[in-house]
């Protein structure tokens, strides 16, 4: 059965539904690697006792070495694969990199259990780090391209998906944290986790062929390709054709037979002709510059996004502490900082299946994406501590919590509308593209957010 648009109807929602796995599955590996940043701190800074005083034998700087060897690759694989796309089927692209991701997450979790000099264990696990981000971008820019060929619902339906990777994370956190789990057991949860997650997402993909609601948007990308070499050929055959004969001045001396069976040729190739005028030539796909000038304004302002969001968030937002001591300020950054920043973002990817506001040709939208940097001084006058320059403004716990809530909101609501909205701004043969290249400037906003927060952080 057909829709009003000639595509087959998507029952039960199948296409949606797995498309919120894979972008479930973009993003949960990572999160649930961050998330056991204690068990790796605990592997790496031993202690020792120098003069009856507890000193870290050795000081790896962990996160700041994670948050580089994540943030590089990211961005470099992403803009290798908005430019090298076409070279490799998609196919390749997300099935290998779920299963290299895969086997990787299997490593980590085997060498949980594995006693490893202190050095050694960092350069494998730094190692692991930048090969985990590298495959990610790999799948991350593919899955956007993939999803950018069918209606814009589904872009918002994969990129809360990913909003929801986080909080899986989160609730992790708080489980791990309330049932006293030892950091081993904890890590070895965080690590098998995401190994069934991405067999899921590996599964989900490789049944999306098979449904014809996904088969009649996909094969179109196809349809561009074949068209633009039949064009190619038919082409190369009009010049052969079209060639003056070497025997066209001997005409005459040709018998009865020779000039009927010439007369039958030359019909032939007039018949020929009629048909391949018939055909439209598919039009060849754009260049990636084409593309961009196109989609330049959603590019800036899924980049404005995560540079506000990446700048403070957690490298601020994690170092402020509640005014309730007690039992509540085991849980309070778990719950007001990760656990409140990951669900309402998901919210607000979530909203944009319900409300699209301000339109893609509006300029409200790009100057609400810039006003989001007010949450940066906001943030940074809450009770973030310890500080140097900055006073404190807002103390309670309550006026974070608010902050904290519209900042994350805004964050998933503006991202997952810049990221949608950039395919319908090119032609339908050109989405693919125009969803690698919107990856590659995701990344490079998480890249210069990540950057950015050393600088906040030491402003505080």
């Amino acid at each position: 059965m057909k829709g009003r648009t000639g595509a087959p109807q998507d029952r039960g929602c199948l296409v949606g539904i797995i498309f919120f796995i894979l972008g479930l599955g973009t993003l949960l590996p990572w999160n649930f690697f961050m998330t056991a940043s204690l068990y790796f701190q605990g592997r790496l800074n031993t202690t020792e006792w120098v003069n009856n005083t507890q000193v870290v034998r050795k000081e790896y700087y962990f996160n700041n070495w994670m948050t580089l060897l994540s943030q590089l690759p990211l961005l470099l694989f992403t803009l290798l694969n908005s430019f090298l796309y076409q070279r490799i089927s998609e196919a390749v692209r997300v099935a290998g990199s779920l299963v290299f991701i895969l086997l990787l997450f299997i490593l980590t979790a085997v060498l949980v259990k594995v006693p490893m000099e202190e050095d050694l264990f960092f350069s494998v696990t730094m190692a692991t780090i930048w090969f985990i981000n590298s495959f990610g971008a790999v799948l991350q820019g593919s899955l956007f391209g993939l999803v950018g060929l069918l209606p814009q619902k589904y872009s918002t339906i994969f990129m809360s998906g990913q909003g929801l990777a986080g909080t899986f994370a989160a609730v992790a956190m708080l489980l791990a944290i309330a049932s006293d789990a030892d950091s081993e057991s904890a890590a070895l949860g965080y690590f098998i986790t995401p190994c069934v997650g991405t067999l899921v997402t590996l599964f989900s993909y490789l049944l999306l062929p098979c449904l014809k609601f996904a088969q009649h948007y996909l094969n179109k990308s196809r349809e561009y390709e074949a068209g633009a070499t039949k064009e190619l050929l038919t082409e190369s055959s009009a010049v052969e054709n079209g060639k003056p004969s070497c025997h066209a001045n001997g005409a005459a001396k040709r018998g009865p037979a020779e000039e009927a069976e010439a007369e039958s040729s030359t019909d032939g190739t007039k018949q020929a002709f009629l048909e391949l005028e018939q055909l439209e030539p598919a039009p060849a796909k754009a260049s990636v510059f084409e593309v961009f000038k196109k989609i330049w304004v959603m590019a800036f302002c899924v980049t404005f996004v995560f540079t506000v969001t990446l700048s403070v968030f957690p490298a601020v937002t994690a170092d402020t502490r509640t005014t309730f001591p007690g039992r509540w300020e085991r849980f309070f950054i778990s719950v007001c900082c990760f656990l409140m920043f990951n669900f309402n973002d998901w919210l607000g990817r979530t909203i944009t299946t319900l409300i699209r506001w301000p339109r893609k040709e509006s300029r409200l939208f790009p100057a609400l994406v810039v006003s989001r940097v007010v949450f940066i001084p906001l943030l940074m006058l809450c009770n973030v501590q310890p500080r140097s320059f900055l006073p404190v403004y807002f103390s309670h716990d309550a006026v974070f919590a608010v902050i904290m809530v519209v900042f994350s909101v805004s964050s998933g609501y503006f991202v997952c509308l810049s990221m949608s909205y950039a395919p319908q701004l090119v032609d339908p043969k050109d989405a693919e593209t125009a969803g690698a290249l919107m990856t590659f400037f995701l990344a490079l906003g998480l890249s210069i957010g990540a950057a950015l927060s050393f600088l906040l952080r030491a402003l505080v």
